[in-house]
């Protein structure tokens, strides 16, 4: 790497392990990932497209799934961070995010809000001593959410201005349906609030089968028009990205979508703004 050039990571990727039976969503309906994938599986991407590090991301409501992927971590060197999940609203969880954080791989913590059945989850008080140590320990808070919880989240941002908030995969917009609103105005809500930023990452999954860079250009243009370059982390999602045409594929998307940008610009979403973002404040170095 040239000095002064941020190295490239990816800021969303999964391992999981079938058997450990703690993966809910993960059934024979997936199809080709339901299987093992871990470290192994990945490191020959990471290498064909010059990726040094990793943000490895929670797919499991258990800290079990979490203790299991930062015993990965230790062991795995281009992993740079882990976002795990606790219990939010559980009374033993703001001791258990200082016992998982006592790992510096931790960065940060992720629910899985689109998968929760009351949608104004987002919403609960009993959220706020989890959501205050996390701030208090440098954690960044990963929102998985869904376009029709946005507004929600807006609420939680203008409760908690010191949490930092990576919203993953753009809220999964209506790309299948070629929509824009209400995720438009919503999503460009979420961005003006200074304490947030946004990974493109899990786009062509929510497109139809055989998208195109055409399918997914006014999404990922929306994005960079409200976030900026600078706010903006490129992310895989692999392996579920392989349901939808693989990880070179949606690589060579994102290059081709983000040509018009800057050297600096582009480098700084394909690497430097996770860096930034995820392993300053815990102290980590890549």
């Amino acid at each position: 790497m040239q000095p002064g050039l941020s190295m490239q990571i990816d800021a969303h990727q999964h391992f999981w392990r079938v058997d450990r039976g703690d993966y809910g969503w993960l059934t024979p309906a997936v199809g080709p990932i339901y299987r093992d994938f871990g470290p192994a599986d990945l490191r020959p991407l990471l290498a064909r497209h010059g990726i040094a590090k990793t943000i490895l991301v929670q797919a499991a409501q258990t800290v079990a799934e979490t203790e299991f992927l930062l015993s990965i971590a230790n062991d795995a060197p281009f992993v740079a961070g882990v976002v795990g999940w606790v219990d939010f609203p559980a009374r033993s969880t703001v001791a258990a995010i200082a016992r998982l954080a006592e790992n510096p791989l931790l960065v940060g913590l992720r629910p899985m809000v689109q998968d929760i059945a009351d949608d104004d989850w987002l919403l609960r008080a009993d959220l706020a001593p989890a959501i205050d140590a996390m701030v208090q320990l440098g954690l960044v808070f990963d929102a998985l959410v869904l376009p029709r919880h946005l507004p929600r989240l807006l609420v939680l941002l203008d409760r908690h201005p010191g949490l930092r908030v990576v919203l993953d995969h753009g809220a999964k917009p209506f790309i299948r349906d070629r929509r824009l609103d209400p995720w438009r105005a919503d999503v460009a809500a979420v961005a003006a609030r200074a304490n947030t930023t946004c990974k493109i990452s899990g786009l062509v999954t929510e497109a139809r089968t055989g998208w195109t860079v055409a399918d997914l250009r006014p999404y990922v243009d929306h994005l960079l028009q409200v976030f900026g370059p600078e706010r903006l982390l490129w992310g895989s999602d692999w392996p579920v990205v392989e349901r939808a045409r693989g990880y070179d594929d949606w690589r060579a998307a994102a290059k081709e979508l983000l040509s018009p940008l800057t050297e600096a610009e582009r480098l700084a979403i394909f690497g430097g703004n996770a860096e930034r973002i995820y392993l300053a404040l815990r102290g980590r170095k890549s």
